[in-house]
């Protein structure tokens, strides 16, 4: 794996309550580095969350058993087919029929097969290798300033991709795959928040290699708390000083030019 070149210690200046992780997909084995101990007992979100909090970096692979539908999405294992078919989001209530759970199955990201075959995580204190997503567990005003980061210097929109469940395949899978800065609420995935995996408000953040030398950036040179954000009455009197002053700039420019124009008739 190629060694971490990219400064990330801006993300450290958030002090967030869980450690930022780092995500490696990986066809090799990687060297140097431990398997999951946890053998077996956790899904991939589960997995994530070990992360958050682990002492060293470490790698689940193709080898490992889990509990979910971790492995399908990354491409590791086929589908059941009864699970496929959509017969498990029935039983759940989450779907009214079957037929609904399979369509929406047709929408999930996922790798193709064989493709990834072993997965890094480390948190952002022993991150040691350019990352292919960074995943941050944030609070929504932290979020706002991450977020703000990726559209400060292109204007690029926000976006939020996930469904009730497989929701790990939103903060894996797809911020890989399309290149796109994603972001979720685990409150509104089934599993996550039937596992009680992270507190209420968290927002998760997943950020592309495309995009973690810009946001880096831009956290480094933009304001993060804005002033309009301390106060209702602070928000309506700035806002209301910029128009005001445009409106005057604007007009005696529009004045200006109307008089240059009579003078040449």
């Amino acid at each position: 794996m190629r060694p971490l070149q990219t400064d990330l210690s801006i993300f450290r200046k958030f002090s967030f309550k869980r450690s930022p992780v780092g995500i490696k997909f990986r066809f090799f084995r990687p060297e140097g580095i431990d398997p999951l101990a946890a053998d077996g007992k956790q899904s991939l979100c589960e997995i994530l969350r070990e992360a958050q909090d682990a002492a060293n970096p470490f790698y689940f692979g193709k080898e490992h058993n889990e509990t979910c539908v971790g492995k399908i999405l990354l491409g590791m294992q086929d589908m059941e087919a009864f699970a496929e078919s959509g017969q498990i989001g029935e039983k759940l209530q989450i779907f009214e029929e079957a037929r609904a759970n399979y369509a929406f199955y047709r929408q999930v990201p996922k790798f193709e097969r064989n493709i990834v075959n072993y997965v890094v995580f480390a948190t952002l204190e022993r991150l040691a290798f350019e990352p292919d997503l960074l995943i941050l567990d944030a609070d929504p005003d932290q979020a706002e300033i991450v977020l703000r980061s990726m559209t400060y210097s292109s204007g690029e929109l926000y976006n939020s991709r996930t469904t009730p469940v497989m929701g790990c395949a939103w903060i894996l899978v797809y911020p890989f795959q399309s290149g796109r800065v994603n972001y979720i609420l685990p409150e509104m995935i089934h599993g996550m928040k039937g596992r009680e995996l992270f507190p209420a408000g968290s927002v998760l953040v997943s950020i592309p290699y495309q995009w973690i030398p810009t946001m880096a950036r831009n956290l480094a040179a933009m304001p993060w708390h804005l002033p309009s954000h301390s106060s209702r009455e602070q928000y309506l009197a700035e806002f209301g000083s910029i128009l005001e002053d445009l409106a005057k700039k604007a007009g005696k420019e529009t004045g200006a030019s109307r008089g240059l124009e009579k003078r040449k008739d």
